[in-house]
């Protein structure tokens, strides 16, 4: 009788949440804080549990996103700023274009964060076109 021998697959605890993920860079699978090499760049992988973070597409959606809501909130403090005091072009330059800037710059790194874990948890992957579907 061959003795069969079984693969041990790792396991991993309960994997973070998205905001957990966001919040703290940590790895979608294991929990480790190895999501980040750089401020807001990506490690290429896990060094904790291997995972291959170069597979994930974050693209440019996080910063457009985040341009666009931080945009409109800007916007809106900047009309109400200007309809209650009335201050100097200049003014309103000085205050939002460094807050918009650095707001953008401060949550890239917790959206490209959740971006990653959302794409993990639903094994997200490139969209492909299947030539043998019959169209007749």
């Amino acid at each position: 009788m061959a003795a069969q021998v079984e693969a041990e697959t790792p396991t991993y605890p309960a994997p973070p949440t998205l905001v957990q993920v966001a919040l703290h860079g940590l790895c979608p699978r294991c929990g480790a804080k190895t999501l980040f090499s750089g401020f807001a760049t990506f490690a290429p992988k896990c060094s904790a549990c291997a995972l291959d973070f170069s597979g994930f597409n974050v693209g440019d959606g996080p910063a457009a996103f985040l341009t666009l809501i931080l945009g409109a909130i800007v916007t809106a403090a900047a009309i109400t700023l200007e309809l209650t005091l009335h201050p100097p072009l200049w003014l309103h330059m000085l205050i939002w274009i460094p807050v918009t800037a650095a707001g953008v710059i401060l949550s890239l790194r917790a959206a490209k964060g959740a971006l990653i874990a959302a794409e993990y948890r639903n094994a997200a992957r490139e969209g492909q076109i299947d030539d043998a579907t019959d169209n007749g």
